[in-house]
């Protein structure tokens, strides 16, 4: 398959064409009048460096084809281009290209079992398997599933002693779990197998939070014995061989291998004194990196995270870069990674999709961080921490730009990961975005170092699907005003008011966005997060939850069928939540203090407004529909003479949310735009609802009550479930009744009076991964707990 790769020069006297052919063999690359030879691309780009010494203009073009790599293309500062001639690696004329971290190989298959073929490989070693450009399975239990959301399959007995007893060697397989309250995730290498058939294993440092795994969302693979479904590979590395179970339709003996061999494709690496600069990378498909989840260890400041500092693209002391109009796809782990001091990189009209790990990560040094604490119990006594303003070095990501990118489909192997990672960086754009299919956040800020991003007009939907008690947008602030006691920590800031603008010292400013989870909130400041100013977003499912922080003003949002969540907040807050529209009433936990101002805001019940002013809250708030213009096709501006717009609400666009290339416009998935919880309608008679595969309704007349045994005309009567539901799952039955929400963590039950009951206390409560309720079911009251999360 020939190729044209050009090294074209604004000399008009050193223009360089290379001829390449791009196969899964080294070749030799032809420099036009010059007398030496290139083995490989990276041959040619070294060659450029030359070309960039004599401050020429370089643009290296590819034609189409794949182009492995052998090692990953180091970069240092002598490859840096200027603002008028930057250093350009593109496709040439829209071709199709890809970059590989794999190794195309050529196999002899023999029959092993009647499924199962067999070849050998020699001096290869792989965690990754492609035929005919699918990723297959490694051996596993359980089997991998589509249809099953966590980790595509798990089994509380994974590990179970009886099962290991089944394995001859299983040292080099790999146990997978989530956090023990499913706050991310942990891996671990099996290294050897006790007396007691119980697994030696190393790891589960991938999650900041420190726990065992979860007891059931677990699986195992790279065990021989699990061997047993279409799809799935072993490679017995003491043997070199490889074990497959070639799927239907697969003739294994003409069919293309491909085996990744790199973490990382391009690096660009500088320093602070010498960085990389004016590069521009457009128009190439990245794919085939290795996983690498057994990498992710290095703890993030009291965040839930910790991360491996490489991707496809990895930048690292760099001003002035953009890569943008390309893809990433089959990656093992992450996409993009912009780490310790990078100024001004700009990542523009990616389509990222299919990928282990996160999408795009800004991530600093600790260096940088006056006072750094790293684990969530961790901290600084008083007496010895640093109370200047401000970063220490200049060692972080500052002043850049995530613009216009297609990211769906991450975190297929790491489970704490994000659309768009920031911590331990400042001044970070993130406009224009689209988010979904996300085992966590699709936007996270790990701290509140040191502030002043931009996040506005994403569209992140479909979020949390494999984890909890997140959002679509998270953040943390557990900063140096932050104490894991909470007494020691109001003693803290009493002392030192004020203190969490030491680091969050610019607000963050999340605007005209449009978010969506439905097993957390839409937007979830949590644990310390600070001086934020949030305003003219649509929430779709989750609501919004302020756990303790500073400053948090909250104006002009659309919250649908859910609610304001104020967690636990501090006296002297000066946190705002005013002019906002909601469909459902406050939801307070453990609160004593309610910051500045609680007021001007819409309610559409009655009752939910009475229940906020008995808290001194919202005393010039009203009750009464928005009047959403088009709420079915996701317009929810405000008619004339809504009353929210006699609050001081003001309409944004509702247009203008996620891409806006006309490219990725057209791949772009939307959110499905929810049946709106407004208590006029939600309670008309004869009404019904589907809520987790159950079709409902009120109980409205005496004959229902009779029928059903019950005390009152009050409840929910199950219709209809749909096998393979939620609500299936749990046992409910037709002719269950529905009578309360409880809460078996924080005490308390929400009396369930008629459909618009239940579907808030569902909304408000979802975040908890489970729905605890208590029917009534032929006259006996008993509690089940329906399972949200799978």
């Amino acid at each position: 398959m020939a190729s044209i790769i050009t090294l074209v020069s604004c000399s008009r006297t050193n223009d360089v064409a290379i001829e390449s052919q791009v196969s899964q063999f080294p070749t030799i690359l032809s420099v036009g009048k010059v007398s030496s030879d290139y083995a490989d691309l990276a041959d040619a780009i070294e060659y450029s460096r030359t070309l960039l010494n004599a401050k020429q203009s370089v643009k290296i073009e590819l034609a189409a084809g794949t182009y492995y790599l052998d090692h990953p293309l180091v970069l240092d500062e002598t490859f840096s281009g200027t603002a008028e001639q930057p250093f350009v690696i593109a496709a040439k004329d829209n071709a199709k290209v890809i970059i590989s971290g794999a190794k195309a190989i050529e196999l002899n298959w023999q029959p092993y079992t009647e499924q199962i073929f067999q070849a050998k490989i020699s001096d290869l070693d792989f965690t990754r398997l492609y035929i005919n450009g699918a990723l297959q399975p490694m051996a596993r239990y359980p089997n991998f599933s589509p249809d099953v959301a966590i980790f595509n399959g798990y089994a509380k007995d994974a590990i179970a002693p009886e099962r290991i007893a089944t394995w001859a060697n299983p040292i080099g397989g790999f146990v997978h779990g989530l956090h023990e309250s499913r706050w991310g995730d942990m891996h671990y290498r099996i290294t050897g197998v006790s007396k007691d058939k119980s697994l030696q294993l190393d790891g589960g440092y991938q999650n900041n939070r420190r726990s065992p795994m979860h007891l059931t969302y677990r699986f195992v693979e790279n065990i021989f014995e699990e061997l047993d479904a279409p799809g799935e590979w072993y490679l017995d590395k003491a043997a070199s061989t490889l074990y497959f179970y070639p799927p239907k339709g697969i003739d294994i003996h003409q069919a293309k291998v491909e085996v990744p061999q790199l973490d990382n494709l391009i690096e660009l690496r500088g320093t602070q004194s010498k960085p990389v600069k004016h590069v521009q990378i457009s128009g190439i498909q990245f794919s085939h990196t290795q996983p690498t989840f057994m990498q992710t260890k290095e703890p993030l400041l009291r965040s839930d995270w910790a991360i491996y500092r490489g991707g496809a693209i990895l930048l690292d002391g760099t001003e002035h870069i953009q890569v943008k109009g390309s893809s990433f796809s089959q990656l093992g782990g992450n996409a993009i990674f912009v780490s310790n001091y990078n100024r001004n990189t700009e990542i523009l009209n990616n389509h990222i999709h299919d990928i282990g790990a996160s999408a795009v990560s800004f991530v600093g040094n600790a260096n940088a961080v006056r006072s750094p604490s790293f684990e969530y119990h961790e901290f600084v006594p008083e007496g010895d921490l640093d109370f200047q303003l401000g970063p220490k070095t200049d060692q972080y990501p500052s002043h850049s730009l995530v613009d216009n990118n297609l990211i769906h489909d991450i975190g297929l192997v790491e489970k704490q990961v994000a659309g768009v990672q920031l911590s331990m960086a400042s001044d970070i754009t993130v406009s224009h975005n689209s988010i979904y299919r996300v085992p966590r956040a699709g936007i996270n800020v790990s701290e509140g170092t040191w502030g002043g991003h931009v996040i506005e007009y994403n569209d992140v939907f479909d979020t949390v699907l494999e984890t909890g008690d997140h959002g679509a947008f998270n953040s943390w602030g557990r900063d140096r005003f932050w104490h894991p006691d909470r007494a020691k920590m109001d003693d803290i800031n009493l002392r030192n008011p004020g203190m969490y603008l030491l680091d969050a010292i610019k607000p963050t400013i999340l605007r005209n966005n449009r978010f969506q989870c439905d097993h957390g909130w839409d937007i979830d400041l949590d644990d310390g997060s600070s001086n934020y100013e949030i305003y003219n977003n649509v929430m779709l499912s989750g609501g919004l939850k302020l756990r303790e922080g500073f400053k948090r003003i909250v104006t002009n949002n659309i919250i649908l069928n859910n609610s304001f969540h104020p967690h636990v907040w501090f006296e002297n807050s000066e946190d705002i939540f005013a002019h906002n529209i909601l469909l459902s009433g406050h939801k307070p936990i453990l609160n004593d203090h309610w910051g500045q101002q609680i007021d001007y805001n819409l309610f559409v019940n009655q009752a939910d407004l009475k229940a906020a002013q008995a808290l001194g809250l919202d005393t010039h708030s009203m009750h009464g529909e928005p009047q959403f213009v088009a709420p079915e096709q996701g317009n929810y501006q405000l008619a004339e003479g809504s009353l929210g717009l006699e609050l001081g609400f003001k309409n944004f666009p509702m247009d203008q949310f996620g891409v806006q290339t006309e490219a990725l416009r057209v791949l772009a998935e939307t959110p499905k735009f929810p049946e709106l919880f407004l208590s006029a309608k939600d309670n008309q008679v004869g009404k019904t609802h589907e809520l987790l595969g159950a079709t409902l309704k009120s109980v409205e007349t005496l004959g229902e009550q009779s029928a059903l045994g019950i005390a009152d005309i009050a409840g929910v009567m199950i219709l209809k479930v749909a096998p393979n539901s939620k609500m299936a799952a749990a046992g409910i039955q037709v002719s269950d009744v529905i009578l309360q929400v409880v809460d078996t963590q924080f005490g308390g039950q929400d009396e369930i009076k008629n459909a618009a009951d239940l579907l808030a206390a569902y909304q408000s409560r979802k975040w908890r991964g489970v729905l605890e309720i208590m029917i009534s079911r032929n006259q006996q009251k008993q509690q089940i707990t329906i399972n949200l999360i799978d």
